[in-house]
């Protein structure tokens, strides 16, 4: 099985726990072979956490939860030393990160000291910690879910931890009749019986598969190019950074795999736009809430149709 064939059937996997979303979870695949990490915002209730243990068990990766509230600190994510009395030493008890994947269950509602935990884990894929620097396992992959500012008892994530997430993405309301659908036939958790069509293995290699994808000159300039555009919009406070670009192109060279290509479109490009560039854009109209995450959508289209694609 190529890497298509395998995308394809664990996008028909998660659709059977997470229905009625194929778009948002061709994305957060795509995501995972891009080696990003992937943030869900939405209201409470509508499948992400779901989708979050849906990619896991997938993949058979090891797999850990975490419920940020405001009272949790850093040492309950990454791990803390433990005094043995009868040795008479310290042993360090790893923390729920050392996982394949982390789901960082609604992280806005814990303070930036302890969201700032995830950092150095996220960028770099290893921990530091008591003068000692521990490595994260292979695949890595951080899934934060977030509710909308607009509910009480968040906190906005820093511009640095959002810069973290390669995609954020929004799963939306079920069609009434897709939810009329799982009224009926839904009597239990599909997760309890969701096997994995894949392993962790079958995920470095689709990475491994992304990474292989050629890059030409004029796609290359065409993505620096709606950068720029970010950078110079009058509605815009901040523009998107070299990171950004460099997330763009990885999700694009992901995107290809879809379509069992070896090289990046233009349309690969445009297809990941919303989804990498949207949460880093800092607006001048509004700096949170709900409009914010909906205008600077609403922007990145109107900037993809602006700048001339080549051919």
């Amino acid at each position: 099985m190529n890497a298509t064939e395998l995308l394809k059937k664990l996008q028909t996997h998660l659709g059977q726990v997470v229905m009625g979303k194929p778009e948002q979870t061709k994305l957060a695949l795509t995501c995972l072979c891009a080696r990003g990490h992937l943030l869900l915002e939405d209201v409470p209730g509508v499948g992400k956490t779901t989708l979050a243990e849906a990619l896991a068990r997938s993949f058979a990766l090891s797999f850990a939860r975490v419920q940020f509230t405001a009272d949790l600190l850093p040492s309950d994510i990454l791990g803390s030393q433990v005094f043995l009395q009868q040795q008479g030493t310290f042993e360090f008890r790893p923390g729920p990160i050392f996982h394949q994947l982390l789901l960082a269950d609604e992280l806005n509602r814990a303070p930036p000291r302890t969201q700032s935990a995830l950092l150095e884990a996220m960028a770099q894929q290893q921990v530091s910690l008591d003068g000692a620097t521990r490595p994260l396992p292979q695949p890595f992959v951080v899934v934060a879910t977030q509710n909308p500012l607009d509910l009480s008892g968040t906190y906005p994530l820093p511009d640095s931890q959002l810069d973290r997430f390669l995609m954020r993405l929004s799963l939306g309301h079920l069609d009434p009749a897709i939810e009329a659908e799982l009224l009926v036939t839904r009597r239990q958790d599909p997760l309890k019986t969701l096997a994995p069509v894949a392993t962790a293995n079958d995920l470095l290699s689709l990475q491994a598969a992304a990474d292989q994808v050629t890059l030409s000159k004029d796609v290359a300039d065409y993505a620096v190019r709606v950068a720029q555009e970010t950078r110079g919009h009058s509605d815009i406070e901040r523009g998107v950074s070299t990171r950004a670009v460099l997330s763009l192109v990885a999700a694009a060279r992901a995107w290809a795999l879809w379509d069992d290509r070896t090289f990046v479109t233009p349309g690969d490009v445009r297809a990941v736009l919303k989804a990498v560039l949207s949460h880093r854009l800092v607006l001048k109209t509004s700096m949170q809430g709900a409009f914010s995450r909906e205008e600077a959508a609403h922007l990145v289209d109107e900037l993809s149709r602006r700048v001339p694609a080549p051919r």
